[in-house]
């Protein structure tokens, strides 16, 4: 794999801004084509917006080992027997290898695109230098959402190494020349950096955007300051971003927690950042896919004939399940794990849960059967789309379904944590927010919540999402949670190693 000297240094990015994905696409407007940085005529100012598609085009392009490594060490998750990817069950338990190839590609991924989302900025920069005055606050949105992108992915990189490199350009040299970034820095950088975009954005919700149907708005970044402000367990600003959030009274709970995974619930009005897939509602032609066979099962019969199954790669833990059961929970449980027999014959083997609620079962509410398979004992049910919902004539496993980044139930729980530790509210009680996510899942309601009755809520709501129950325990350091079914975790554990290839190739030191 090209290494990210490779990739973004040099000026050897000759970038090429897709236009549009091929074909009549709903979700966002349908171009065709490449365009190459060279042939762009920027007095043209009605193509500015195209730039802008690229951007979002490379940020969707996730590779399918992205969220599973971004999310796997969490006592929520663990990896399937992999056989071929050995060392990622032993980043599972901890055991780290800095030359394994995920490592090296979670890397490479995520600053390539952080420069190609950099050239789409440069060149909406440069279509505004030719166009007249009544542009420029469209150029400054469009700039102002390539940053929120930039946030995004340099937040996942900061959580996963700690120390890394701020990318503010698409020809990097003299940024990658000063070394690397504190994790305390970066933070602060995405915080301010969502200051500065906030006032060009739009002030709806993305699912009300016409232009660029589920793209950023104001609360998209505020959300992405909280999450920053969070890691630095900076509570106030947490509160106060998230509350601007709530208070602007745009956002709600999706009614129906299962379907929110799936086709019925995309783009919904809890949704803040969203990556979108589509087949276009066409059985043949072009596509625009995240891969989700990793998250799948091996086995199954689905309802729908011919729906292919997955790889097993991904499965919600056994301490997860016990810890769901224990609550009483049954609309997340449900929802967050897909059963097979044999994961439930071993949970049925503790005495403790030797009897079942009657709706556990490995059929689930849409009629696929989830057999049992060699690699794990469950699958992710947020990763799953029924194959009733397929498209006819598409058969990948969960085909065409989005994948959401940031909802507005972390929102309501990190501004309930942020009051429990200390910070002020600019609206709800720290109880409403708690409960309002409790009502979905068909809990009662709590007095007086305090800090750890928020870490379970956020547990129970956000498992299996994009490792936020790891990134809690570590910024907690709550190592005994991550402790558990024979895994022994250290503060020395929190971060992963430099790949060796960047280690090689740039001012990193020795890695972590």
């Amino acid at each position: 794999m090209k290494n990210i000297e490779r990739l973004i240094t040099k000026g050897a990015l000759a970038l090429l801004v897709l236009v549009g994905f091929q074909g009549c696409n709903s979700k966002l407007d349908e171009q065709e084509g490449q365009l190459n940085t060279g042939d762009v005529d920027y007095t043209n100012t009605s193509d500015m917006i195209l730039p802008l598609i690229g951007a979002y085009q490379a940020f969707y392009t996730r590779g399918w080992e992205e969220p599973l490594l971004l999310s796997v060490r969490g006592d929520d998750v663990n990896a399937g027997g992999l056989g071929d990817q050995q060392d990622f069950a032993e980043t599972d338990l901890f055991n780290y290898n800095k030359d394994y190839w995920m490592y090296n590609s979670l890397w490479n991924l995520h600053y390539s695109d952080i420069a190609s989302v950099n050239n789409a900025s440069e060149l909406i920069q440069s279509y505004k230098d030719f166009a007249d005055e009544s542009y420029y606050d469209e150029a400054d949105q469009y700039m102002a959402e390539t940053r929120v992108l930039r946030a995004y992915l340099h937040l996942n990189l900061a959580k996963v190494w700690g120390d890394i490199f701020i990318i503010n350009t698409s020809q990097p040299d003299g940024e990658i020349a000063q070394g690397v970034a504190t994790k305390e820095e970066v933070m602060q950088y995405i915080s301010d950096m969502m200051d500065e975009a906030i006032p060009n954005l739009p002030d709806m919700r993305p699912n009300q955007r016409n232009d660029v149907h589920g793209g950023v708005t104001q609360y998209t970044a505020y959300a992405i300051k909280a999450l920053a402000n969070l890691e630095m367990e900076n509570y106030q600003e947490v509160a106060n971003a998230c509350g601007a959030i709530i208070n602007s009274n745009k956002f709600s709970l999706y009614p129906d927690f299962y379907q929110l995974f799936k086709i019925p619930g995309e783009l919904s009005d809890e949704s803040l950042l969203e990556m979108q897939f589509s087949d276009y509602g066409s059985g043949t032609g072009d596509t625009f896919y995240h891969t989700y066979a990793p998250f799948g099962p091996q086995g199954w019969t689905p309802a729908r004939a011919n729906a292919e199954g997955g790889w097993g790669f991904y499965e919600p833990s056994m301490k997860f399940i016990k810890f769901m059961l224990d609550r009483g929970e049954e609309v997340r449980l449900q929802t967050s794990v897909l059963f097979t027999d044999r994961g439930l014959d071993e949970l049925m083997d503790d005495p403790n849960y030797a009897t079942l609620p009657s709706w556990i079962s490995n059929t689930t509410p849409d009629g696929d059967v989830i057999n049992d398979y060699s690699r794990a004992l469950f699958a992710s049910g947020k990763h799953y789309l029924p194959s009733v919902q397929l498209t006819e004539g598409r058969n990948a496993y969960g085909a065409g379904k989005n994948m959401i980044c940031i909802r507005y139930a972390e929102v309501l729980l990190m501004y309930a944590e942020a009051l429990t530790r200390g910070a002020s509210g600019n609206g709800m009680t720290a109880d409403q927010a708690v409960n309002l996510v409790r009502e979905r899942a068909g809990l009662s309601s709590l007095s007086g919540v305090t800090s750890q009755d928020v870490m379970d809520e956020k547990f129970a709501e956000l498992a299996m999402e994009w490792g936020i129950r790891y990134y809690d325990m570590i910024r907690l350091n709550e190592y005994n949670e991550l402790s558990y079914d024979g895994r022994t975790f250290s503060a020395d554990k929190e971060l992963l190693p430099y790949p060796q290839a960047q280690v090689d190739a740039l001012p990193l030191g020795n890695g972590n």
